[in-house]
């Protein structure tokens, strides 16, 4: 999963993504159900324009209890695809409050449909596909983790 438009429409000249990232620094990150169930996970951490744009493209497997931290560095529109993502995700999209504000579960792999956040959102996590529900975790559950902005 890629990030798409975080350069508010500016074209970057950069490299080809042609492989996999290597992994990226890791925080702990705990999502805690309206039902106070607390779902641990760690997760890379996604700080820059290269890192965001190269997310896990290319990755053949993405544990149930590890994510990617997509960091943005002002709230915004999230715009998320699949392109070179090889194994379904969901989408976490994540407001200013630390909460879910909105989830796209089990994105298809390989698809150029775009998966939008509906609103501004400060982070945007991806977890492996069907994660978010296997684990009944849904709009307004509180995300908390020292790498989140509070």
């Amino acid at each position: 999963m890629a990030a798409l438009g975080m350069s508010a429409g500016v074209a970057k000249a950069e490299e080809p993504i042609t492989q996999a990232q290597a992994r990226l620094p890791t925080a702990p990150l705990t999502i805690t159900t309206r039902d106070g169930q607390k779902h641990e996970f760690t997760v890379e951490l996604a700080k820059t324009y290269r890192q965001q744009e190269v997310g896990e493209m290319f990755r053949k497997h993405l544990p149930e209890n590890e994510g990617m931290l997509f960091m943005w560095a002002t709230p915004q529109v999230s715009d998320m695809w699949m392109r070179n993502t090889l194994v379904p995700l969901d989408i976490v999209f994540i407001d200013s409050t630390n909460h879910i504000h909105a989830i796209a579960e089990n994105a298809v792999p390989l698809s150029e449909a775009i998966l939008r956040s509906d609103g501004v959102v400060a982070n945007t996590l991806e977890l492996a596909g069907g994660v978010t529900a296997k684990l009944g975790i849904r709009v307004g559950d509180a995300v908390t983790s020292s790498a989140l902005k509070h």
